[in-house]
């Protein structure tokens, strides 16, 4: 055994232990014949940071893994960053900013060495943060989503879904980023509030014998407007549909179609469709009859006008900034007497999240994968109950999605990312392949190639940069055979919908479920990414490897500012985990993070509450040290020692139970639960009670529930103190076994230095929940002690009674079970109430009274404290307690109020009215009690 030192010292502590695990290899997997248990962490950017989520995240799953390792299994956890095609090319692109360099002053090749150099010097920091967590990831095995056995995966699913027709290239919408030249993902996508303008325009009909309204907040897009449409019910507009209407500026003559997208109680009932530059618009144009390939486009790449196939727009508008464009074609359509009126109107807009430039539909070719087809396997996996969603209540999300899921766009125009694999030729044709050189040969067997006969092989076709380096070569040698790589990169969510299975070495592996890593037992996530990421791994590897990726996943909420307002930066709101880590320790904000976790509930952010489980951990530090200082060690025993002692009964079961709490909760995935549980426990049962319970038996003195020669007889040769010792000490060890998961550091640090060991913390073994150890009469008998001395401490309290004073104790109406505990607890109840059993009738005059089951326990007052300055004192705290809880009441009671006032202060009204209804309700218990 090794002293404790007076203070608790969570950072060295931390530094000390998790560089030992990992030096040691303890969270490797290595337990042959055991069964095996799985999780992937949600691969964080490799240009993040930690943040308050990811630690809510990890700590969920480092307390499922270090559970599974203490339960026997064979624990995995993968670990590993995802290459973030966008943000990464965004971080180096501002460094190289810094040198007065852009990425299109270096080749391709150049620019991704770069990001490559950033990534070795740079590219660590999250996974060190990570280690603070105390996350015990399998790090000899890190995986990263651009490394080259993960790429021979990517490079396989693309090619392999292509070649069965769940892959294709379209001309479709994309959300586009001027800013950053790419296609985003609706992820990517943050609509903000901003004060815009509604544009009522007139469009006139062909014949010049009328007009029809139509109104837009992006007057600009006018210029590519293909038709009008109108609502087919809608009388007003039935005999103008099949007529064409003349448009302002461009003279496009554009078909009036009957669509149900135009609702007739909006505005004039008439639409103006640009269906390459608007979501719903290109499916009315799709209905209409307008093939992709048809519609108009009237921005480039940067957003800015570009002339459209028929050539009419107006030549001094081409170039201009879209925004620059919308002023002068506002003017011009207020020239021509086409603008009917302007209104003020607040505009929901998109904006790219990391750009910050707002994003336009914008019709473009790209890849994209049939994401209906490969829903439909899972859809039917969680229908099935083969993947569990905990909580149950996003089912109802995840099928209303997955039914109605749209084609999934898989290309980025982006230089960082895995390239996609294929190839053009001049004709047209797309060659997709895993490498370069079946590629080549596929084009050489293909169309006029393959006229130079049946022996060619792929070097005869030439690999050029791009299309006008293929047409330069045709003009110089006719009979050459060129194509050229897409200059797109895919997607990262493509790559990392393939991280449960491409990070165990698939498709090498020959066995199909991976040495029993696939499939993983469980998915933590956070419900942003449910879409994004989690249905995505469910589509491809039920279709790659044939079952689910995960038995089961967790969705858990979000981390927010105390006040229920989501963090954001801009706001100033945001919490910085490493922060809190440093003042309280890593250990008190993973428990923070467990106990407030309830499933799909939100988090509210509370530093108080991270500080009082610093305390939580210094209280049990402390125990410790008591432990230490009366001779309790190390237990010897997996089983609870023998014990006599009806308080020893009392806290082997109690751990029982405990254990049966926590085995409960996380068996459901119930996080605050199995807190909450050894929360109590140790804090109540053990600090509060059992140690100071125990006091008087580790010093000689008083036994507890046996006396005399009959304690002797009980407990043999061993001694009631000997007897204490052994159970305190194997109560200790389970308390720190169960505690582990949530909080690692201490708990190592106490196991190691209670007494010799033959195994660390880390690899011990889940206490049994044994119920023939509990012992229901010892049970009764410590929780009717402990009952009794908390009603006379807490009325002595309130009665503002001496803390120094003894008082006598007499007792009514005690049925003969009351009188035995009694007699077996005397001295305890003496000692812990401050109070001497008295025989005899109670002396006149004012007296203290408690009720415990059916015993009356009465304690005079009679010159201890002034009777009557007390009635009138609790009488006077009532009253204003009762005034401000009734004030609260009708608040709460007004539904102006309720409807009307902020969540969070409907909420605290609540609160406080339930803490002063609280406050009346003992005060009058008080003074009822003085008789």
């Amino acid at each position: 055994m090794t002293d404790l030192p007076k203070t608790f010292d969570p950072a060295e502590i931390e530094s000390r232990w998790y560089q030992h695990w990992e030096t040691n290899g303890l969270f490797r997997p290595d337990r042959p014949g055991a069964e095996p248990w799985t999780i992937v962490n949600p691969p964080p950017n490799v240009t993040g940071s930690l943040h308050i989520g990811h630690a809510l995240d990890n700590t969920l799953q480092d307390i499922l893994v270090r559970h599974a390792r203490l339960t026997g299994k064979d624990a995995l956890w993968v670990v590993g960053t995802d290459h973030a095609g966008i943000a990464t090319q965004m971080v180096v692109e501002r460094q190289m900013a810094l040198h007065q360099q852009k990425r299109t002053d270096f080749t391709r090749e150049e620019f991704v060495a770069k990001v490559w150099e950033w990534k070795a010097e740079s590219g660590g920091e999250i996974t060190r943060q990570l280690r603070r967590l105390g996350c015990s990831m399998d790090w000899a095995n890190e995986r990263f989503t651009m490394d080259e056995g993960f790429s021979k995966v990517v490079l396989k699913v693309f090619v392999d879904l292509y070649r069965q027709g769940l892959l294709y290239r379209d001309k479709r919408l994309v959300n586009w980023d001027p800013g950053l030249g790419t296609a985003i993902s609706d992820l990517e996508v943050e609509t903000r509030e901003v004060n815009g303008s509604f544009w009522h325009l007139r469009y006139p009909l062909e014949d010049g014998s009328g007009f029809i309204s139509v109104a837009t907040t992006r007057p600009e897009t006018m210029l590519a407007d293909m038709a009008v449409a109108v609502n087919p019910e809608d009388e007003r507009y039935k005999a103008l549909v099949g007529r064409k209407v003349r448009l302002p500026i461009t003279g496009r003559l554009v078909p009036i179609v009957a669509d149900e997208h135009a609702d007739p109680e909006l505005g004039s009932g008439a639409v103006k469709i640009t269906p390459g530059h608007d979501f719903n618009d290109f499916e009315v144009g799709k209905r209409a009859g307008i093939e992709p390939r048809d519609m108009l486009n009237m921005l480039d790449a940067k957003g800015q006008v570009a002339q459209t196939a028929d050539g009419l727009i107006p030549a001094d508008l081409v170039g201009l900034d879209r925004f620059e464009a919308r002023d002068r074609i506002v003017k011009l359509l207020e020239g021509e007497g086409a603008l009917e009126r302007v209104e003020d109107r607040v505009i929901q807009t998109p904006y790219g999240d990391r750009s910050g430039v707002v994003i336009e539909p914008w019709l473009t070719d790209q890849w994209y994968v049939d994401a209906a087809t490969l829903a439909k396997p899972a859809i039917a996996a969680v229908r099935s109950g083969a993947i569990e969603i905990v909580p149950k209540s996003w089912e109802k999300t995840f099928f209303n999605w997955m039914e109605n899921i749209q084609p999934w766009c898989v290309s980025r125009q982006l230089w960082w990312g895995h390239r996609i694999p294929a190839w053009f030729a001049e004709d047209g044709t797309v060659f997709v392949a895993e490498t370069e050189e079946e590629a080549a040969l596929a084009a050489a067997n293909h169309g006029r190639a393959s006229e130079l006969g049946p022996d060619l092989t792929g070097a005869s076709v030439l690999i050029v940069e791009n299309e006008q380096a293929a047409r330069e070569l045709r003009e110089t040698n006719p009979d050459a055979v060129a194509i050229w790589r897409d200059p797109d990169v895919l997607d990262t969510w493509f790559s990392s919908a393939l991280w449960p299975f491409a990070t165990m070495g698939w498709p090498e592996d020959a066995d199909p479920k991976l040495h029993g890593r696939y499939p993983n037992d469980v998915l933590i996530s956070g419900f942003d990414i449910l879409f994004f990421w989690d249905a995505r791994m469910m589509m491809q590897g039920l279709h790659f490897m044939g079952d689910v990726p995960f038995r089961k996943l967790y969705l858990h909420g979000l981390v927010r500012a105390a006040d229920g307002a989501k963090m954001s930066k801009s706001k100033g709101n945001t919490v910085d985990p490493l922060g809190l880590i440093d003042k309280y320790g890593a250990d008190a904000l993973r428990f923070f993070m467990a106990a407030m976790e309830s499933q799909g509930r939100d988090i509210k952010m509370d530093e108080k509450r991270v500080e009082g489980y610093r305390n939580f951990a210094t209280k049990l530090w402390n125990a410790a040290r008591f432990c230490q200082a009366n001779g309790i060690g190390a237990s010897q025993h997996l089983e609870p020692p023998a014990a006599s002692l009806a308080v020893n009964r009392w806290i082997v079961g109690e751990t029982v139970r405990t254990v049966q709490a926590v085995d409960l909760a996380l068996a459901d995935l119930r996080f605050d639960g199995a807190a909450d549980a050894i929360y109590h426990f140790v804090w109540s049962r053990f600090c509060d009670w059992y140690l100071e319970l125990i006091k008087p038996v580790l010093q000689g003195g008083e036994p507890g529930s046996f006396s005399g020669d009959e304690m002797r007889e009980a407990l043999g040769a061993q001694g009631p103190a000997a007897e204490t010792r052994a159970v305190a000490g194997w109560v200790l060890d389970q308390i720190l076994v169960l505690l582990h998961p949530f909080m690692p550091f201490i708990t190592e640090e106490l196991w190691s230095k209670m007494g010799e060991r033959s195994y660390e913390l880390i690899v011990a073994k889940w206490p049994m929940a044994d119920a023939r150890a509990l012992d229901p009469e010892a049970g009764r008998e410590i929780d009717w002690l402990i009952r009794l001395v908390s009603e006379v401490r807490a009325a002595r309290t309130e009665l503002n009674v001496p803390p120094g004073a003894r008082l006598p104790l007499h007792v009514r109406d005690a049925a003969p079970a009351t009188q035995a505990r009694l007699a077996n607890q005397t001295a305890a109840i003496a000692r812990l109430a401050r109070v001497d059993q008295m025989d005899g009738e109670v002396p006149a005059g004012g007296a203290l009274q408690i009720v415990v089951d059916e015993a009356t326990f009465v304690i005079p007052l009679e010159g201890v404290i002034d009777l009557d300055a007390e009635r009138a004192r609790l009488a006077k705290a009532i009253a204003a307690a009762e005034k401000e809880r009734d004030g609260l009441a009708g608040r709460l009671g007004n539904p102006s109020f309720v409807e009307r006032a902020k969540p969070e202060a409907v909420e605290k009204a609540r609160a406080d009215h339930a803490e002063k209804a609280a406050e009346a309700e003992r005060l009058t218990a008080a003074l009822a009690r003085l008789g």
